[in-house]
């Protein structure tokens, strides 16, 4: 809880202010389709192709030496971390119940969980909320902008992208001073996601660009909106 500190809502509100000037006019005004699809496209493939060739294949050796209940307590360890993110975005969009739930879940899955590694909160019947900086901005009326594949991160938007910088500074990478750890500790956190999301490359059909972005879009559209969407069809 040390990261709740007056560090880190200096450097959050200097984060916020350099946005709130950069960012949420252009998204603001933005078409919400793919008008950089040409642009888009390249960045996928690039992401793709290093996926494929170095991320891909770490994450399988990664499920393939690591047994389940160690892998289990990684993945619990990292997503404790992202309930500090979580906690701070409930407050951003004034959903107090939520907050209390995420706070709930971060003392006892420190405390009881052994810093995260069991995820207790979640036997006890606290739900995990997942918000961000991109689903606060959608809150409160930003609109997405246009579909953007970012290099290294993938499928965003323009309000998503602008989303990371604060969110950045409610994670631990910024506080943790020690290079060769903080290199190590981001390096097991990718991993770790990405070999999350091994199973779920089954589902991808057709053309897969096309497939990641709709689903990307669709998702967060169901997130921003805690799930009331209208049906298309």
């Amino acid at each position: 809880m040390q990261l709740i500190g007056a560090q880190w809502l200096g450097r959050l509100s200097r984060a916020l202010a350099c946005l709130s000037l950069a960012i949420l006019p252009i998204a603001a005004h933005a078409a919400e389709d793919d008008p950089w699809e040409g642009f888009n496209r390249a960045m996928f493939r690039f992401n793709d192709t290093l996926d494929t060739y170095a991320l891909k294949p770490v994450a399988k050796g990664y499920q393939a030496v690591t047994p389940q209940f160690l892998e289990d307590g990684i993945h619990n360890v990292f997503g404790n971390i992202g309930d500090v993110g979580n906690l701070a975005n409930d407050l951003f969009q004034a959903k107090f119940h939520n907050a209390g739930v995420d706070t709930s879940r971060l003392i006892f899955n420190t405390s009881f969980g052994l810093l995260g590694f069991f995820d207790v909160a979640t036997q006890m019947g606290l739900q995990r909320n997942d918000e961000d900086f991109g689903q606060t901005m959608g809150y409160w009326g930003v609109d997405s902008g246009p579909y953007l594949v970012l290099p290294f991160f993938g499928p965003s938007t323009v309000r998503d992208a602008g989303g990371m910088v604060p969110d950045s500074f409610l994670g631990p990478y910024p506080y943790i001073d020690h290079v060769p750890t903080r290199n190590v500790t981001r390096a097991v956190d990718v991993v770790d996601t990405r070999a999350n999301l091994l199973s779920a490359e089954k589902l991808i059909t057709g053309d897969k660009y096309i497939f990641i972005r709709n689903a990307y879009l669709q998702n967060r559209e169901f997130k921003v909106k805690d799930g009331e969407v209208e049906d298309d069809f």
